[in-house]
């Protein structure tokens, strides 16, 4: 059997001696002996956990190599690789996005904490009524979601 030199692209991080990863034309391509494995759009973030998962869980690499390589924390990775044994390929795909989401402030209660607002009641109040942080009325309040009651 002969053995495959591998060869990268001169821009190529190198996470091992026989996985890179390298980057063209917007796209993200991982690169296993020199040949294209997995490639994703720049900004694609499931194809992104998906792909650090699956290069961890088939052995191509460890968790500390592809930290080092891409600056990335290694719980992130752990978490991807965890994921990616428990739930599968699929789940990476066919999950909602809900990060920098609030659970609690629904446009429901956004409409009731505006009324409330509009009474003059006092952030604390509020907050404690419908179950919220008075930050996050703080929040809607800079965002411009919601409007303080003009004395």
């Amino acid at each position: 059997m002969q053995t495959q030199l591998p060869f990268f692209p001169p821009t190529t991080k190198l996470v091992n001696s026989s996985v890179g990863i390298y980057e063209n034309d917007e796209f993200v391509y991982y690169l296993h002996n020199g040949n294209p494995i997995y490639c994703h759009g720049l900004n694609d973030k499931n194809s992104y956990r998906f792909i650090l998962g699956n290069l961890v869980v088939n052995n191509l690499c460890t968790i500390t190599e592809l930290s080092d390589c891409l600056g990335v924390n290694r719980k992130n990775i752990e978490r991807y690789a965890n994921t990616f044994r428990q739930k599968g390929a699929e789940y990476f795909f066919s999950r909602k996005e809900t990060r920098g989401q609030c659970h609690k402030f629904t446009p429901d209660i956004q409409k009731k904490v505006q009324v409330r607002l509009h009474e003059g009641r006092s952030y604390y109040s509020i907050a404690r009524e419908y179950g919220i942080s008075e930050a996050a009325i703080r929040y809607h309040i800079n965002k411009g979601t919601l409007k303080k009651k003009v004395l």
